[in-house]
């Protein structure tokens, strides 16, 4: 083990992998610049060349396509889009081919597919920059989706997505990237479809995607100095969801708040919601509380902002609600500010 960044993670996963199998390249705009997509693909270009690290025009329909083309020949490809917002471009690729290709050859044709998507939060973002989409992806039959939150799932999650015979979309939050934490140097694959419990607790459960697991984990570090114990339960694969560690994290504390780094209308809180109440029911303690993005495009302004994005404090405020206590003074407390380390909009 030694502490790298979740972005040093994900690049080390491709690394490893593409010096294993000379089949899996990697490809998408932006992907050998000296950048390389925020660090991510740092490197690659110089070690394995142009043949399997290389620039695509800006066609997201036409080059989604070319990976599955890629991949039913028996390649294996990692295709990054910069942006989420703009893998809806290739939606039709992802509905009507991708996703039904292993099924309409009777599974006589594999479709190892990585679709790496990127959410590009940050102050000025505004409407187009911002979404996460992550229902959108997850409702559709044969993709498999995943959410990685710390620097080891990052690294493990896309080997496992990577070896996997099925197109999975790998949804990175852009400020992940500079978490840091505890990551094995050596290659490993994490199960997709297990959850994880980021932090123990015993009265009441958070369940959080992606970024929101920092807020949470956060907010339940604060709450403790009051004696409330928040147990933070992270999905990491919304498709498929697995709610077994989810149920008996509710099942234990009676209290349940979703926070979904997404749209909260018909979105992954609603599903996760829904399991939760057909195999809990009677042991709620409380309704389920949803917490996300709230129902509007992201707005540009940064009051406008901060009003649209929930974090730590508003998971606070809310168990607090949830459980009857009087409001925390907050004062004192220094809450994650990624923003002081976005120097702008691209």
């Amino acid at each position: 083990m030694r502490n790298i960044t979740y972005c040093e993670a994900l690049n080390e996963a491709m690394l490893q992998e593409m010096e294993r199998d000379s089949n899996i390249f990697v490809y998408g705009i932006g992907v050998p610049d000296h950048v390389g997509v925020f660090g991510s693909t740092v490197g690659l270009l110089k070690k394995f060349g142009k043949e399997r690290c290389f620039d695509t025009p800006i066609s997201e329909d036409a080059m989604t396509g070319f990976g599955l083309g890629a991949a039913i020949n028996k390649m294996r490809p990692i295709h990054v889009h910069i942006r989420v917002d703009f893998l809806l471009l290739a939606i039709n690729q992802l509905a009507n081919m991708i996703s039904c290709y292993r099924y309409g050859t009777g599974g006589t044709l594999k479709v190892p597919l990585v679709i790496r998507a990127v959410v590009g939060r940050g102050w000025g973002q505004s409407f187009q920059h911002s979404k996460s989409m992550f229902s959108t992806f997850a409702h559709i039959p044969g993709l498999k989706v995943v959410l990685p939150t710390t620097p080891k799932d990052a690294k493990g999650l896309l080997i496992a997505a990577i070896r996997d015979d099925n197109p999975v979309i790998l949804i990175e939050h852009r400020w992940l990237y500079w978490q840091v934490g505890d990551v094995p140097e050596e290659p490993y694959s994490i199960p997709i479809g297990e959850a994880n419990i980021l932090k123990k607790g015993k009265d009441i459960t958070i369940v959080a995607t992606s970024w929101m697991n920092v807020e949470a984990v956060k907010a339940a570090d604060v709450l403790e100095k009051i004696g409330i114990s928040v147990e933070v339960v992270d999905p990491r694969t919304i498709a498929p969801l697995n709610d077994e560690i989810i149920i008996k994290s509710v099942k234990k504390t009676g209290h349940c708040i979703i926070a979904d780094n997404d749209w909260v209308d018909f979105g992954v809180s609603a599903e996760i919601a829904t399991k939760i109440y057909e195999k809990c029911f009677g042991v709620l303690k409380s309704p389920i509380e949803r917490i996300g993005f709230a129902h509007t495009p992201c707005p540009t302004a940064r009051h406008l902002e901060n009003c649209f994005y929930p974090n730590a404090v508003t998971i606070i405020r809310s168990v607090e609600k949830k459980l009857g206590l009087e409001p925390m003074d907050l004062t004192g407390e220094s809450f994650y500010s990624h923003e002081n380390r976005f120097k702008g909009p691209f």
